[in-house]
């Protein structure tokens, strides 16, 4: 190895060292699970308090009974989470896993104390019961939800990561740390690089990728892992890592206790969609197809109507009012209409208040020279064409409002890609597959772009984030997007 490329143990705070070739858990780790069990058996015993005054609070007396049960409520829910996976370290930071973990272990509790009850012949308050583990549950998921976001924060400041070392070829692993770099709340910093390309342990590539250290080749990676206090390998799609040296590897990190994960050639698919079944002693992983078409769009369609038409006639007033304050400005119209693509490429006219001038399209020639996007996307962060109340439309995404009109029409969702004019459009689908992609769903007020940067993103970056969109649709991440579209608009990031 080449002492000038070396990494330092203790380069990042709250690291995993290794003592006698063997990983020592973080000290972060270990925090982090007493603080969720100290913060689960917390509230496991107020939601015994609130379920005990709701069933006494008029009586004089309390069973005793009672009283022992919910002093016994957090030893008894810690425990059921436990038993549900809710402290395994490798869900740490992963909310909806995590979140999915605890819901079971209320269900799986409730069942159990009904059927331990059935059979011992105990008269258990059923008002108790459902007050105490609904409480817990909520209560549970309220604490994880604030340890989780108070993880983040540390994360973005380079704090409490795993570190791992990347094996593959170049752009393989650029493209790995580009995103972990772009998004650090998954906890996963890649802190040296082996490379497909440095064959035989000479080193014919380069020294560092995406500024990360590159240690060596494919059959140095025990060494990286032990030159960079590494807790995690993570093998890209790679032909020259057969099943033999990956075998091999895997025996090696098992007596150091290192994680190995493997990142399968087809990205941005979610894990619902993946399952791993076993043929002939061979792992497979299977992927399924995206739902995108069948009942639940057509559920996801009647929502997406009933609430357009719900917000349109409560703050119609309101509406009403910008539309008069635009059209008193400059005497221009209120609403600026343009065509842009939309589902399996139907092209339609979207509705938007107008936030610049009259002329802006005819200018937009001149300001060729300011654009600060790459690709097909025209934005300019201080663009002389939008008007004062412009301004503040966009700050507040106030502007995108009346394409609720679309959404009623049926040419968009709520939640979806982002609608590309038409122009655009067919300059980036002579690039890319990608963009067609796009299109097999109907385009979005909002959406991953929407609450991941918005105007701050590349051109690139926001077909990434339309593409994962596409491939991953449900319903519950349609709920985490438009949760993150009102963190987003009052953060006012990225709009402008």
């Amino acid at each position: 190895m080449r002492e000038r490329l070396a990494v330092s143990p203790r380069a990042h705070r709250g690291v995993q060292t290794s003592v006698g070739g063997t990983v020592v858990v973080a000290d972060w780790v270990g925090r982090y699970i007493r603080n969720a069990i100290v913060l689960d058996a917390s509230v496991a015993l107020a939601a015994g308090l609130i379920a005990l005054r709701g069933r006494y609070e008029h009586h004089g007396h309390v069973p005793t009974e009672y009283v022992i049960l919910t002093a016994s409520l957090p030893v008894i829910w810690a425990a059921s989470v436990a038993l549900a996976g809710g402290y395994d370290s490798r869900l740490i930071g992963m909310g909806a896993d995590e979140f999915r973990r605890v819901i079971n272990a209320g269900l799986g509790l409730t069942a159990a104390i009904a059927i331990l009850a059935y059979a011992t012949k105990a008269r258990v308050s059923r008002e108790y019961l459902f007050t105490a583990m609904l409480c817990a549950a909520i209560l549970t998921l309220f604490a994880r939800y604030m340890l989780r976001k108070r993880l983040h924060r540390l994360r973005a400041l380079g704090a409490c990561m795993r570190r791992a070392v990347a094996v593959g070829h170049t752009a393989g692993v650029i493209e790995l740390v580009q995103e972990l770099r772009r998004e650090p709340y998954h906890g996963l910093s890649i802190v040296a690089a082996c490379l497909a390309e440095n064959a035989g342990g000479e080193q014919f590539g380069p020294v560092e990728v995406a500024g990360t250290p590159v240690l060596g080749s494919l059959d140095q990676v025990i060494e990286a892992v032990r030159e960079s206090a590494a807790d995690t390998v993570a093998i890209l799609a790679c032909p020259e890592m057969d099943t033999g040296r990956l075998r091999r590897l895997a025996w090696e990190l098992e007596k150091s206790g290192t994680d190995l994960c493997l990142a399968p050639a087809l990205l941005d698919v979610a894990g619902p969609r993946t399952t791993v079944r076993s043929a002939a002693g061979m792992p497979l992983l299977y992927v399924d197809h995206p739902d995108l078409s069948g009942a639940r769009q057509v559920i996801k369609s009647v929502l997406d109507k009933l609430i357009a038409l719900s917000v349109l006639v409560l703050f119609s007033p309101f509406l009403l009012a910008v539309a008069v304050a635009i059209r008193m400005e400059d005497g221009g119209p209120s609403l600026f209409r343009q065509v842009r693509m939309g589902k399996e490429g139907r092209p339609f006219r979207l509705y938007k208040f107008r936030t610049m001038v009259p002329d802006a399209e005819q200018q937009k020639a001149s300001l060729a020279a300011l654009n600060e996007v790459d690709g097909v996307l025209f934005k300019i962060r201080n663009d002389p064409r939008i008007t004062r109340i412009g301004g503040w439309l966009r700050r507040w995404s106030i502007d995108e409002v009346p394409q609720l009109l679309n959404v009623l029409k049926g040419e968009m969702s709520l939640v979806g890609p982002r609608p590309w004019a038409l122009v655009p459009y067919e300059e980036a689908a002579k690039t890319t597959d990608q963009v067609r992609r796009r299109l097999a769903v109907r385009p979005g007020l909002t959406g991953l772009w929407q609450v991941s940067g918005r105007a701050d993103l590349s051109w690139k970056e926001s077909v990434r984030l339309d593409m994962r969109y596409v491939e991953n649709w449900s319903f519950a991440l349609d709920l985490q997007i438009m949760w993150k579209t009102l963190k987003a608009v009052t953060r006012k990031s990225g709009a402008y």
